[in-house]
């Protein structure tokens, strides 16, 4: 298992399972025990997955200490009051002692989010979370953490060939933020560019493959979601080649024509 070093000195592996949208019962557990049992350790998901209690049931049987689980505080509790319960909540549904990682799934600029990000790092204090982090924050919402002396390991983005996010990266990397890139496939439209199929070709890799390796060499920690045996096996196997730097330049410049975000909810504050 390749792992990256957090700015709070913990480890996290470089490629992880996501869960969103899998909430049959026997799919996402089936799929699960496979990632693990082939050599995943890192599984993400979020209260507002509703699956928790299938994560569970999932990674039962397997050594605590061996895996990396995140979960993440929904925009209906941004209140400092509510965190550690929401914590509790998490921790008792996926029936752990402590979580490795634990996000503020959304910004929301109408909520005291320093506060918020100061009560996760108390939970760090309690032994209820190993690292704390946030999802879909802009540069703009990290400097404001940032000018509030609040430290953060993580940001999970939206980041893929056909949105690549290097002014966030960037920043993110001069601040010793991880980023990890969930959709990284782009929802399987990767398999249907004729420049990553060409590359594809090219290494005897899938476009999935090729995709996730290109991240990976950006140093963006990974979590695409599968459920096919076939998949999940395939979205591991990144470890054994390496993109040339004319690679790299091909795919960085898919999402310079026309960016394409695919998850944008109403509530969401990307132009901030």
């Amino acid at each position: 298992m390749h792992l990256k070093k957090l700015n709070d000195g913990n480890e996290i592996p470089m490629i992880g399972m996501g869960t969103w949208l899998q909430t049959e019962k026997d799919n996402c557990i089936n799929a699960i025990k496979y990632a693990i049992r082939i050599g995943y350790r890192h599984i993400d998901t979020a209260d507002i997955y509703d699956n928790h209690e299938l994560v569970k049931d999932g990674i039962k049987g397997f050594s605590r200490e061996k895996l990396f689980i995140t979960t993440k505080l929904w925009k209906d509790f941004l209140d400092p009051k509510l965190v550690e319960s929401e914590c509790d909540r998490a921790l008792m549904e996926l029936d752990l002692d402590y979580l490795d990682l634990y996000l503020v799934h959304w910004p929301d600029r109408t909520k005291p989010l320093a506060e918020i990000s100061y009560e996760m790092l108390k939970l760090i204090e309690k032994g209820k979370v190993k690292s704390i982090g946030v999802s879909n924050y802009t540069i703009s919402h990290l400097q404001d953490l940032i000018d509030q002396g609040i430290k953060i390991a993580v940001n999970q983005v939206e980041y893929h060939p056909f949105l690549n996010q290097e002014a966030l990266l960037n920043f993110c990397t001069r601040h010793s933020i991880s980023v990890i890139a969930y959709s990284p496939l782009s929802r399987g439209k990767v398999f249907n560019d004729p420049d990553i199929k060409h590359l594809s070709k090219k290494h005897s890799k899938t476009a999935g493959q090729i995709t996730l390796r290109w991240m990976i060499q950006k140093d963006i920690i990974v979590i695409p979601k599968a459920t096919s045996e076939k998949h999940i096996k395939d979205n591991f196997e990144i470890f054994n080649f390496e993109l040339s730097l004319d690679d790299m330049e091909k795919i960085d410049e898919l999402g310079k024509i026309k960016p394409q975000r695919l998850i944008n909810p109403e509530f969401a504050d990307f132009g901030y």
